[in-house]
């Protein structure tokens, strides 16, 4: 055991500003004997020891001190100073006196600390020049609030810069603000290249906690750096691989300088060079061609001049227009054409690709495929509006269709007429009459009335309006339409409703007798046959076509009314109804 009074402390404390700094102060006595006093100081900047605290058996005195507010005192006597600053950064005294065991004293060394906050980077706003006479600046890093100072690192793509003469400087502030905490900012200058337009920069700030070294980064940033242009590319821009008539299509000019170059377009017409940076975009190094055509073949320039050297630069390109021209349909025999006449159709155009051709009618309907058209036998009916589409297989969607008429000449041909035609007297009737021909022809009719002529391609439709008169019942209308080529006419037939409705009576009521006739004698048949008068086995045919006075009494018989009133009052032994033929020949039984 220990044979003199001994006191331990521990000899720094790190806090962080705003926080509670305990210190503690244990303490050996021999024999377990007790402390006389135990006196907290605190070292001032002068190295004066002021007192905070007394402690005696008898009670505590805290002296008049700036502390005075901050401090307490644990069950264990350890000091507590609460809120702590940055100017609390001194050396605390802890003192025991022990009667005859003597007095001793220990100290710590309070540390108080402030983590920085992370660094914020600006990079140079106004952009820096590859040709610049001076080492620019790159950017600026401040980091703000630490305790104790911190210091600045800089890094390009990760790696850390060291200064270097003439070349790399790091120039750096330290401000102490009124609070005793740190502000620090430093600046980087180095010269860059034009390789440094995708470099990013940052800086670092480094402090020091419980013996270890932290670091903060700030974030990346890349500086806008200029510098001339060195290569320049034109390009043609289309919505298709290949650009024919009608396509949109843009020219567009890159330069890889910075800020980018003053852009010019041209094209080239025999020797000039027609200026058409007018019609480009205003500083955008494009050209927009709208609806090219086989005029827009040629080949077109880009030029550039960087402000920066008033350098200039140039690129050429060939524009190829793929167009279909000149597309003419011609028709042999080019004589007018009669009905069954035969007419050849030949298309012809003009591209720099192959063509292929189609027929369609005008209906759509593909007819063929080939430059020519064959068609014979002309008809009316015949389209007379022909289509051939040109295409060009190399390039899709450049085609072009040019129609041409064929016009089969003839006298009329009347295809429809309402007749016979049912109706009554005095009521408002519609005559039709419709025709084909070509050239147009003319309807003319027979009677008087209201005419309304309709046209759909080659046929000609006349509604004639009329009141059926007894006159007009009699002889009817004739519909006659004629042209130049010949006349066609047709004669309409009106029937009277009424007499149709009496013939149609007279029809009826014979049907209706031919049935009851008929009905009438299968009855006969059958009553012959169950009074045995007409054998059914082959062996007992009789020829019932010979004249027998017997059977002429059977059918008179046949006849009676009586016949038909016992039919239906007879009945058989066991409750059912019996044929007639058999009552019938019960009652032939029993006559005298």
């Amino acid at each position: 055991a220990a044979s003199k009074l001994e006191i331990s402390m521990p000899a720094v404390v790190e806090v962080e500003v705003g926080g509670i700094a305990r210190i503690e102060c244990n303490f050996y006595i021999p024999e377990n004997a007790s402390y006389t006093y135990i006196d907290w100081f605190y070292v001032d900047r002068s190295n004066r020891q002021v007192r905070l605290y007394h402690i005696t058996a008898s009670g505590v005195l805290e002296d008049d001190t700036d502390y005075k507010k901050r401090l307490s005192l644990g069950a264990d006597k350890a000091l507590s100073i609460s809120s702590v600053t940055v100017q609390d950064t001194r050396t605390f005294v802890c003192q025991v006196g022990a009667g005859s065991y003597g007095v001793g004293e220990n100290s710590t060394e309070l540390s108080v600390y402030k983590v920085p906050k992370t660094p914020e980077i600006e990079p140079n706003s106004g952009g820096i020049s590859v040709r610049s006479s001076e080492v620019p600046e790159i950017a600026r890093c401040v980091s703000k609030n630490s305790f104790p100072p911190p210091n600045i690192t800089w890094h390009k793509n990760g790696e850390q810069l060291h200064p270097r003469e003439n070349q790399v400087t790091m120039p750096s502030t330290l401000t102490r603000e009124s609070s005793g905490l740190y502000t620090v900012s430093s600046a980087l200058y180095a010269p860059v290249t034009r390789e440094d337009r995708h470099s990013r920069y940052h800086c670092t700030v480094h402090y020091w906690l419980r013996g270890q070294r932290h670091a903060l980064e700030s974030r990346r940033v890349k500086v806008n750096i200029f510098y001339s242009t060195e290569h320049l590319k034109l390009q043609v821009v289309s919505s298709s691989a290949l650009v024919k008539e009608g396509d949109n299509v843009t020219l567009v000019c890159e330069a890889d300088g910075n800020p980018p170059p003053v852009f010019s377009f041209f094209k080239k017409n025999l020797n000039e060079w027609q200026d058409l940076s007018s019609l480009a975009e205003p500083d955008s190094g494009v050209l927009n061609l709208h609806e090219v055509n086989k005029s827009s073949n040629g080949t077109y320039r880009c030029q550039s001049l960087d402000l920066d050297d008033m350098t200039q630069k140039e690129e050429d390109v060939d524009l190829v227009v793929n167009y279909i021209e000149g597309v003419r349909v011609t028709m042999e025999p080019s004589s007018t054409l009669r009905e069954g006449d035969s007419v050849t159709l030949s298309c012809d155009a003009h591209s720099p690709v192959a063509l292929n051709y189609q027929w369609r009618d005008g209906k759509g309907k593909k007819m063929a495929e080939g430059n020519q058209l064959f068609l014979k036998n002309l008809t009316f009916e015949t389209s007379n509006t022909f289509s051939c589409k040109v295409m060009a297989p190399s390039v899709p969607g450049l085609e072009q269709s040019k129609q041409v008429s064929v016009a089969v000449e003839g006298k009329p041909r009347i295809v429809a007429i309402s007749s016979p035609l049912y109706v009554r007297q005095d009521e408002v009737v519609n005559l039709t009459c419709k025709a084909i021909a070509f050239p147009r022809p003319t309807v003319q009719w027979s009677i008087n009335g209201t005419a309304h002529e309709y046209m759909d391609n080659q046929h000609v439709a006349s509604n004639l309006t009329v009141r059926v008169s007894h006159d007009l019942l009699q002889a009817g209308a004739m519909c006659r339409v004629s042209n130049k080529l010949g006349v066609s006419e047709k004669h309409i037939q009106l029937v009277d409703q009424k007499s149709t409705a009496e013939s149609q009576g007279v029809i009826i009521v014979a049907i209706i007798v031919a049935i009851l006739v008929v009905a009438v004698l299968g009855a006969v048949i059958y009553f012959l046959h169950k009074k045995g008068k007409i054998p059914c086995g082959r062996a007992g045919k009789q020829d019932i076509t010979k004249p027998e006075a017997r059977k002429d009494k059977i059918v008179v018989e046949v006849k009676s009314d009586k016949l038909s009133e016992e039919a239906g009052l007879l009945q058989g032994a066991n409750g059912e109804k019996r044929p007639a033929a058999d009552q019938v020949g019960e009652s032939d039984g029993h006559r005298p």
